[in-house]
């Protein structure tokens, strides 16, 4: 018997592009969309889609039921940026949503879990190059507290209850093809759709704040890599460190500037400064890279190439 996939979050940065991706391997019919509220006109035409809170049990149960799903990729969450504005409703979401599907899981409805985890679960006193996998973890943000949590419940139900969940420390993850949602990193994907309509950004991080970043490409395969892999090479039950590159807004303008000649960037630095300048600079995830053969692909020069050159194809039809 496949692989019956539900996607919780699905209509979010990752959870777009991660479902495309997933449809093409499993089959459009054998990975269920859903969302809080509806996806857009592909994911909704593609296959199945369900309205789903992330943080109601019975609506999940009765949809793995009804699919006979047998894996479960939980997406949604609040984001660092939002998450500061609005801590009770973050925490309720990013919680409550996890132990609802470990839940799941240990009871036996479904086999498989994948939760993402974030830089964000570093703090000011973690070191900020090539951040080990185990280090101080003492994150200042309700969505990093959140994750650090999150991790340590994921090991508790692999440890007690043989539970088979898998997690990724994301870094900033940037995509083109769908709007920011309320990260610190988000600058990186605002720099590429000012670029092209405006040929001006206002950034509201420090020019020289290096953060560590992935394109999408690379992590949806980093994703569907780890969930493929085989039990016995998933060493990590917290969550493992995942790097590719790290820029900052200076170093990434410069790069749009070999394609925009006339591109202008100034810096207005707000709370989000204060949440980057707790987060690491770059992370060494050798843990991923040896124990399932991560490699990532996208550099910071051939990242922006394709961004750029997918926006003017699609003559930036996707509106911030």
């Amino acid at each position: 018997m496949s692989d019956v996939i539900l996607v919780l979050g699905a209509s979010g940065q990752i959870g777009i592009e991660l479902t495309k991706e997933l449809r093409i391997l499993y089959g459009n019919k054998n990975v269920i969309a859903s969302d809080i509220r509806k996806g857009d006109q592909k994911m909704m035409a593609s296959g199945p889609f369900e309205i789903i809170d992330a943080t109601d049990k019975e609506t999940i149960l009765a949809i793995i039921k009804k699919y006979n799903v047998t894996q479960v990729y939980l997406l949604a969450a609040m984001l660092s940026a939002t998450a500061e504005q609005h801590p009770q409703k973050a925490w309720d979401l990013n919680i409550t949503s996890l132990l609802n599907v470990l839940d799941l899981a240990k009871d036996k409805y479904i086999k498989q879990i994948y939760w993402p985890s974030s830089i964000a679960v570093f703090g000011p006193k973690t070191p900020k190059e090539n951040t080990p996998q185990n280090t101080i973890m003492q994150p200042s943000t309700v969505y990093g507290i959140s994750k650090v949590a999150g991790e340590f419940w994921c090991n508790y139900y692999h440890e007690k209850f043989g539970v088979d969940v898998r997690s990724l420390r994301y870094p900033g993850i940037i995509s083109w093809k769908s709007k920011p949602g309320g990260g610190t990193t988000d600058y990186a994907v605002d720099i590429f759709f000012n670029a092209m309509e405006k040929g001006f950004y206002q950034c509201f991080l420090s020019e020289n704040t290096r953060l560590p970043m992935m394109y999408m490409n690379d992590a949806v395969k980093a994703t569907i890599q780890l969930m493929q892999t085989d039990k016995e090479n998933v060493k990590n039950r917290t969550s493992y460190n995942l790097a590719a590159i790290s820029f900052t807004p200076k170093e990434i303008a410069l790069e749009i500037k070999k394609h925009i000649k006339d591109f202008k960037i100034s810096y207005q630095p707000d709370f989000r400064q204060q949440i980057a300048d707790t987060w690491p600079e770059s992370i060494d995830d050798s843990e991923a890279r040896a124990d399932w053969n991560w490699k990532h692909n996208f550099d910071l020069t051939s990242m922006t190439r394709d961004i750029l050159k997918n926006l003017k194809i699609n003559n930036l039809k996707i509106s911030l």
